[in-house]
């Protein structure tokens, strides 16, 4: 089965969690979705992970973000779990939905198996995925660790407010942008077409070969 490519539309998943049985369009609604798959309950790298997005909910909720985990053991395995993930987390709790996959039918729908990873029965276990799931339940960006590989949810957070900026403002961001600095327009905008669109006016920058492609403004 290949896997989910940008722009595909995700699939309207179903299953138990830890906050009761979850449709994912309805959970989803008009919102952005952050999907996050582990390959198992009380593992160190995941407890890692999760006590980090504990940590984060918060922000992800100010960008109107929901949050889905998703680990290949059931509900009360999940629920045993989440106090190691709280006191890693300092505290943080865990405030999001844990999906429960025992059978891996949801990571075969989402083909995030990790064929080199298995279970103590031989099973394969998930990969680290990460998906952005914007609110036309299209996916808009996608991360996939190893499982012996942490994610960077700072980096998260980053690529949400560049993905929420160049949908509301029609815009590009260029390499290592933060929330704050200034974007690029996009070349398929014409200049006039630039300073209707931002009428604070941008920066044309000057390069070796004249053509004037990089154009940095503020919104």
């Amino acid at each position: 089965m290949p896997g989910l490519s940008l722009g595909d539309t995700i699939p309207n998943l179903e299953a138990d969690s830890t906050h009761g049985h979850i449709k994912l369009y309805e959970y989803i609604g008009n919102s952005w979705a952050i999907i996050f798959s582990h390959p198992a309950d009380f593992t160190p790298v995941c407890t890692t992970e999760l006590g980090r997005i504990a940590r984060y909910v918060d922000d992800f909720e100010k960008r109107g973000v929901k949050l889905l985990g998703l680990s290949s053991d059931d509900v009360e395995s999940h629920a045993a779990w989440i106090p190691d993930i709280e006191a890693f987390s300092q505290g943080s709790k865990v405030r999001y939905p844990i999906l429960a996959d025992p059978n891996r039918e949801i990571m075969v729908q989402l083909n995030i198996l990790d064929p080199d990873e298995k279970d103590e029965i031989g099973k394969p276990l998930a990969s680290r995925a990460l998906h952005i799931v914007g609110p036309d339940k299209k996916l808009k960006l996608s991360f996939l660790y190893p499982s012996k590989v942490g994610r960077n949810f700072d980096e998260v957070l980053r690529v949400v407010d560049a993905l929420q900026l160049a949908t509301n403002h029609g815009v590009c961001t260029p390499a290592n942008w933060k929330a704050g600095e200034r974007v690029i327009i996009p070349p398929s905008v014409s200049d006039e077409e630039a300073k209707k669109k931002f009428p604070h006016g941008f920066e044309t920058i000057d390069l070796p070969s004249s053509k004037k492609y990089i154009r940095l403004t503020t919104v």
